[in-house]
């Protein structure tokens, strides 16, 4: 394939995410109502696909899962045949055209709505090569139910510049948390199009951490490797917490001030967390929600702090997504023709906590070339000193924003 024959369109979010597509060689939605379940149900499920892909490494593990499903929601609004039945069995999105567009709709409107009490926020962006000609019904589309700006830019002149505009519109989105999504040499003279997601938070424990409280502590990422971290701790008689146990794990819940987004902590009984892992899916994770009370509960966790960035293209492929990644991809609802497809897919998160609350931001790009009472009981304790997997939340919707697992709290990236 010759230079001139490759386009790149790519997209990004807050927890990012970059894909390259290549051309092949020739041969507003209303607000009212609730929001669909099926979009939820769809992101929650691809949120435990792919933490299953990424168990399998011993490294702190996280992702926006509704990032990356929302940049592969305007992706797929483009696939057809094949292609498009791949992209929809990997993301579990609607078939529904109706259900699923206003479901994304909606479901961005909800994120992006106002709250004093803590910071949230998605956008959709699609940078353009100005003088290319894709379908206007697809950037309508994009438009309407994405609530994605297009922006024209001119890769056939300035790659490096382009790249570093949507670089800086990255960084700007999620507070500086994010830099460099796309790396050197991702955008090219023939870039076409990328199509970008931010998604950034920052929330206030309800029951903060006491600062002075904090102890250094010994965490134990195996039984041959045991590190010292800060531990945030809450003892005191306002200890209370939504919280549930089993054979196999402590589970507690930490809301953030405006009591609609919170932190799922799942601590395995023992140090061994695979038990854990492999037990993780939405019907367990249902049950276990359900199961919470407001307990009395002496919590001991460790700050953290990390940055991950994952190369999607060989683990979307294992999960099932494999067409879009060769010259037989169908991406002709983007430009009306079929010499589109995916070579590349990064994906960028940030997260941090402390005694004050959470800080966390993801980006996705995608390139292509052409209340009940407390319980009366006995205190119980909620030591996080071995590795356990977290959830960020939003509790109305129950939708999956953040995803991820500490294995070393002390991993930090800076």
């Amino acid at each position: 394939m010759s230079i001139q024959q490759q386009i790149s369109i790519g997209i990004m979010g807050l927890m990012a995410i970059a894909w390259t597509i290549s051309v092949k060689q020739p041969t507003k939605v209303s607000n009212e109502g609730e929001i669909p379940t099926g979009v939820v149900e769809a992101n929650n499920q691809f949120a435990i696909d792919l933490y299953s892909r990424y168990k399998v490494g011993k490294d702190n593990i996280f992702f926006s899962p509704y990032s990356i499903s929302l940049s592969l929601a305007m992706t797929y609004e483009g696939a057809r045949g094949k292609t498009a039945r791949e992209i929809q069995s990997v993301f579990h999105f609607p078939e529904d055209d109706i259900l699923r567009r206003s479901g994304y709709a909606k479901l961005y409107d909800e994120i992006n709505r106002q709250n004093k009490e803590y910071s949230l926020h998605t956008v959709n962006a699609l940078w353009a090569q100005k003088d290319y000609k894709f379908l206007d019904d697809y950037f309508r589309l994009i438009e309407k139910y994405y609530r994605g700006k297009i922006t024209n830019l001119n890769f056939k002149k300035n790659p490096e510049d382009c790249r570093k505009t949507i670089n800086n519109w990255v960084k700007d989105q999620t507070n500086n948390k994010i830099e460099d999504l796309i790396p050197v040499g991702r955008i090219i003279t023939m870039t076409k199009l990328v199509l970008t997601n931010a998604i950034y938070f920052k929330g206030k424990w309800i029951n903060p951490f006491n600062k002075d409280k904090t102890r250094e502590q010994n965490f134990r990422i195996n039984t041959d490797n045991i590190v010292k971290v800060p531990m945030m701790q809450r003892t005191d008689e306002e200890a209370i917490f939504n919280y549930a146990e089993n054979d196999l794990l402590q589970i507690l819940e930490l809301p953030y001030t405006g009591k609609k987004l919170s932190m799922l902590i799942l601590l395995p009984k023992n140090d061994e967390i695979a038990n854990l892992e492999n037990s993780v899916n939405l019907i367990n994770l249902s049950k276990w929600k359900k199961d919470l009370v407001k307990r009395r509960v002496k919590v001991f966790i460790p700050k953290f702090k990390f940055e991950t960035k994952y190369f999607m293209m060989e683990t979307l492929k294992n999960l099932g997504m494999s067409m879009a990644f060769t010259p037989e991809a169908d991406l002709s609802g983007m430009d009306g023709t079929k010499n589109l497809y995916i070579t590349d897919v990064i994906h960028q998160a940030v997260i941090e906590v402390n005694e004050g609350g959470t800080e966390a931001a993801a980006a996705t790009a995608v390139i292509t070339l052409d209340s009940a009472m407390p319980q009366k009981s006995k205190i119980l304790t909620f030591l996080a000193n071995h590795p356990f997997i977290f959830i960020i939340q939003e509790k109305t919707t129950e939708n999956i924003l953040f995803m991820g697992r500490v294995m070393n709290p002390i991993q930090s990236f800076k």
